[in-house]
């Protein structure tokens, strides 16, 4: 079969976890073709996201500036509900970014780098050898699957149920009444820059996030409709339709998001998976961008160093699929609680601004002796939430345990597998193959 190209490295996907891996795929001397089923200007996300500046520098990508950084480190009110319950974090490194922005500069970066990027090209399949594309085949020693939730599949994902599927939107638009939108603020008594975080409004995993910067407003929500509630796009149209001082849209989207924690099968020969399209999210609020830069390091240390792709997957699982295997219990346990069993977790101390910290940082909280003193007095003071969240608790240490014995031999990563799932108490048989129909988006 003759190649129309060949590469060390294809990356199927241009997003901003694609785009990483291609730039320090590249930046570590290997040759990178990306490859983007649109065109390449419009690849990722087109919406704000809150990515913590840590993993930034972790990655060994440069913090984001102005214009691609909005604004970073400004107090979080988290409210239960629509409050008045709420715990404020005054001071996080959460960095709020343009999406469009970012992966333009990863991909500006990328190029400088050596990558070439091509759009609008399908991908077929990939025979162990050739990637099957609408362009030809194109021969690869390594394929990174960085397609996103309903993409490529060159793995052939597990499937995600839609109970584990969050559906949010994302806007920025106009503020067309200055004063009406600061009596809103004032009315929660949130200061004007600060964010305020309505959670739990549509089911117990589900927020309204809202932050006004330079004239705009930046709309987020999500919830998982599965569950019978409004889809975060749904949150976020009838807010604008209830509230006359949002002007228009300036940009925007909306996405399903897998909130399930990450894949245990990531890498399998030369085929890799990465981002979305590996489940790698911190689930506790659907954030997956900060997730993807990080796996995009570990990935091109693996490859660049010979350790290939169960190098990356050993990598990944033992250091970071843990954190997030752990934060999709708790997400799960957070499904269940009610708007008033929130406010109590706040009021009594289940749920404290160090604890919120550690979660807008995608970090797992220390342990810390006056922290779990605190947590004890917490439980006596309500014995039926302790009751139900200390198993969680027990759970999400034991699944940390559990990822850092990752299997060095990847014919050990079935039974591994297994143990994760009866962890989770989920059937040992494989899932079914991915579907790759839209999720109500």
């Amino acid at each position: 079969m003759k190649s129309i190209m060949r590469a060390d490295v294809v990356v199927v996907g241009a997003g901003s976890a694609g785009s990483a891996a291609a730039l320090l795929c590249a930046r570590r001397g290997l040759s990178v073709l990306c490859l983007d089923r649109r065109p390449i200007e419009q690849a990722g996300a087109r919406w704000v996201n809150g990515v913590p500046g840590w993993m930034f520098d972790w990655a060994g990508i440069g913090r984001p500036g102005v214009p691609e950084l909005l604004s970073a480190g400004e107090p979080f009110h988290m409210f239960a509900g629509w409050g008045p319950e709420r715990l404020v974090v005054r001071e996080h490194d959460v960095l709020e970014v343009d999406m469009r922005q970012l992966v333009s500069r990863l991909q500006g970066e990328g190029e400088a780098a050596g990558v070439r990027f091509l759009g609008e090209v399908q991908v077929y399949r990939f025979d162990g050898k050739w990637l099957h594309t609408s362009l030809g085949a194109i021969g690869a020693r390594f394929v990174v699957d960085a397609s996103g939730l309903v993409g490529a599949g060159l793995l052939g994902r597990p499937g995600i149920e839609r109970e584990h599927l969050c559906v949010a939107a994302q806007e920025v638009r106009a503020i067309r009444e200055p004063g009406a939108a600061r009596d809103y603020f004032a009315s929660h008594k949130v200061p004007i820059g600060d964010t305020a975080c309505f959670t739990g409004v549509e089911g117990g995993f589900s927020v309204l996030n809202l932050k006004v910067h330079a004239g705009t407003v930046s709309i987020l929500t999500g919830s998982i409709p599965a569950l019978g509630h409004r889809s975060g796009r749904r949150m976020l149209d009838d807010f604008v339709r209830e509230q006359p001082w949002v002007g228009e849209r300036i940009f925007g989207g909306s996405l399903a998001i897998p909130l399930r924690r990450p894949f245990e099968r990531i890498a399998d020969g030369k085929v890799a998976l990465l981002g979305d399209a590996a489940c790698q999210v911190f689930s506790a609020h659907g954030s997956g961008v900060g997730a993807g830069l990080v796996a995009a390091r570990l990935l091109a240390d693996a490859l660049a160093t010979g350790k290939g792709t169960h190098g990356y997957a050993l990598s990944w699982q033992r250091r970071w699929g843990g954190l997030l295997a752990a934060y999709d219990l708790f997400r799960r346990f957070s499904q269940t609680v009610s708007v008033d069993e929130l406010a109590a977790m706040f009021d009594h101390g289940f749920v404290d601004m160090a604890t919120a910290l550690e979660g807008l940082e995608q970090r797992m909280p220390g342990v810390d002796p006056a922290l779990i003193a605190g947590k004890l007095r917490a439980g006596m003071r309500n014995v039926a939430i302790a009751a139900r969240l200390a198993p969680v608790v027990a759970r999400m240490m034991l699944v940390r345990l559990l990822y850092r014995q990752f299997p060095a031999r990847p014919e050990l990563v079935p039974k591994w597998s297994r143990q994760v799932r009866r962890l989770f108490g989920e059937s040992e048989a494989d899932p079914v193959p991915n579907s790759r129909r839209a999720f109500g988006v």
